[in-house]
């Protein structure tokens, strides 16, 4: 299943009731050990990273999802970037004593830029007589790869970790080099300052709008219409970007609250989460910031939150996302039908009322529209009893 450029809406699945016991009915681990072929089966997620976004969609097919890719940023070309050469050119004529070094990617971009301007010797040499602290592992690996060396390391991969290292050893008088990752902490910056460092930033890589701005929009559509079941971001300017592009579009506060009950965020580490966490969210994180974790964090949320199953007089049901099994047989269905399934399922058996299924499908108390609803269903249904109707109350799955 290939990445889709185009969204196309759906309809919105909406919030399902508590399942009860029943309906929940294995454990997790049991759970997980039935879908671990394909564990995101049904399941449609949203990606909006640009840089490594090939990676990640294919990760997600290869699981099962399918994939709405709408980047919300990409990386500036470095032939463009002159601020990126004066500053580099600032940084070689003051020879700090200090220097930060926060990616990888922005460490190996930032030795490559130098070299395609002719003064990558001379930074590789103004480098190698700092004293240089790393964010992270991988960052560690750039700057040795370089032919440099660290004298530390970051604890919990945060630049405010390396600052506090910085601090305590005595900044006053000195002049420290920062390399920036695309997403300024200016608070840690102003740490520096305050203490009496001179700060120098260089920003290997910038953030620019990318082509096709149509494509963020229908992403953030599809979010508020909660025709999504994840949404990822691996860059903090990704997050920004989207809230921007939702402000702009008169739907920031529906994608806040879409996001809070319907849609699920996950991002590939704290510092992506912070814009998330300052909206009122709570993003799913993994313990350890790579790629790799965040797929298995979405897969294990998903399969362990998302799937219900249910021993039925029709046999065992199985909803996924967008898609239902019954007896291992693929069963296919409009939007509303699909709502209103995976309500009943989440009730395990028990009747819920006509009303309350009116306001989940918003049809605002119609009974008409209720029951053609209920007859979509089971006409899709291999049998049609599995709803049933209980006279003067409502329906229920017939467990």
């Amino acid at each position: 299943m290939s990445a889709l450029n185009a969204i196309a809406p759906a309809g919105p699945p909406g919030p399902s009731p508590d399942p009860t016991p029943a309906a929940t009915a294995e454990t997790s681990a049991e759970t997980v050990a039935a879908t671990a072929e394909l564990p995101l089966e049904g399941f449609r997620i949203g990606v909006t990273s640009h840089r490594r976004s090939q990676d990640l969609i294919e990760a997600l097919e290869r699981r099962g999802a399918e994939v709405l890719h709408a980047p919300a940023l990409k990386i500036a070309p470095v032939q463009e970037d002159v601020n990126l050469i004066e500053d580099t050119r600032a940084i070689i004529a003051a020879r700090p004593e200090l220097c930060i070094a926060t990616t990888a990617y922005g460490m190996r971009r930032w030795c490559e830029a130098a070299d395609t301007f002719g003064i990558g010797e001379q930074l590789l040499e103004t480098l190698g007589a700092t004293r240089m602290f790393v964010r992270g592992p991988k960052a560690r690996g750039a700057v040795r790869a370089a032919g440099l060396a660290d004298v530390g390391i970051s604890s919990d991969e945060t630049t405010a970790t390396l600052v506090d290292m910085l601090l305590a050893e005595g900044v006053r008088g000195k002049t420290v080099a920062v390399q920036l990752h695309g997403y300024t902490d200016v608070r840690q910056l102003e740490r520096l300052r305050m203490s009496g460092a001179t700060v120098l930033t260089v920003t290997p890589y910038r953030w620019v709008k990318p082509d096709g701005a149509d494509r963020l929009p229908r992403l953030i559509e599809a979010a508020c219409s909660g025709n999504l079941d994840v949404l990822t971001f691996t860059s903090a300017p990704a997050v920004d970007a989207m809230w921007s592009t939702a402000h702009e579009m008169g739907l920031y506060k529906q994608l806040v609250e879409s996001l809070k009950t319907t849609v699920a965020t996950a991002v590939v580490g704290p510092i992506t989460a912070q814009p998330l966490i300052d909206a009122g969210l709570q993003p799913l994180v993994p313990d350890r910031f790579r790629m790799g974790a965040l797929i298995r964090l979405v897969v294990e949320h998903l399969a362990l939150n998302h799937v219900r199953r249910l021993d039925t007089v029709s046999g065992r049901v199985e909803l996924r996302g967008r898609s239902l099994r019954i007896d291992g047989e693929s069963v296919e269905l409009a939007p509303a039908p699909l709502l209103l399934l995976r309500a009943l399922m989440g009730a395990g058996g028990a009747v819920l009322s006509r009303e309350s299924l009116s306001e989940l499908l918003e049809l605002r108390g119609s009974v008409h529209a209720l029951d053609m609803t209920v007859s979509r269903l089971r006409s899709a249904l291999p049998d049609g009893r599995l709803v049933e109707t209980v006279v003067k109350r409502g329906y229920r799955i017939r467990v």
